[in-house]
């Protein structure tokens, strides 16, 4: 009972996550309206990779790092210049974004390694792995090899759902998804990409 609690309070959990809007979210709108529902799963198997690595680095000493105020003043100065520099990018192309599914091939990044810059590049991911992450990691543990293993398949399939629905919406709602939705909805994904930056701006001055 105790780790069917486990696994489904992960997946749960997990929501508060993956339903943050920030870089991932944004370019999986990007990719799924140009390469299809695929986008999306594919970003998910990149961002989960770069999390499993994660896990084993706070078993062999990550763990006091990322509780140190030094670490979160140089995640949330860094993370915010990089928001605000995405920010800025995608302001200045909202007037000539377009929808159009392009062939397999002809976009030649990698849509796994972008899933895992792309969470790098968000440091409300770090933070929450530095927090609510960590506590679970921990609370797992007690459980052995098989708590770990349920506590990811959890979060991880949080991620799955949320981001393959939103890819799947994206790509399938072809005309209800016209380019000036796709520039509506981008433009709100960079406010929320500025608005988060200034807030942790805030958190790390008062930290200071």
């Amino acid at each position: 009972m105790e780790l069917f609690t486990l696994f489904f309070t992960s997946l749960m959990v997990a929501f508060s996550g993956a339903m943050m809007p920030g870089p991932l979210l944004t370019v999986t709108i990007t990719e799924s309206s140009h390469r299809g529902m695929i986008a999306g799963p594919m970003l998910i198997i990149g961002h989960g990779l770069l999390e499993i690595i994660l896990i084993f680095g706070l078993f062999f000493g990550l763990a006091p790092i990322f509780k140190h105020d030094t670490f979160f003043l140089i995640t949330a100065f860094v993370g915010s210049a990089i928001m605000i520099l995405m920010a800025w990018g995608m302001f200045r192309s909202l007037l000539i974004l377009s929808i159009s599914i392009e062939p397999e091939g002809t976009r030649k990044n990698n849509l796994l390694v972008t899933g895992a810059l792309m969470s790098l590049a968000n440091p409300y991911w770090i933070i929450w792995w530095a927090t609510i992450g960590l506590g679970y990691t921990i609370y797992a543990q007690k459980f052995g090899v098989v708590g770990i293993i349920l506590f990811f398949l959890g979060h991880i399939l949080g991620d799955f759902i949320w981001y393959s629905a939103i890819s799947t919406a994206v790509s399938k709602g072809r005309k209800l998804f016209t380019d000036k939705v796709y520039r509506i909805l981008i433009g709100i994904c960079a406010l929320f990409l500025v608005a988060f930056s200034v807030y942790l701006l805030f958190m790390a001055i008062a930290k200071l």
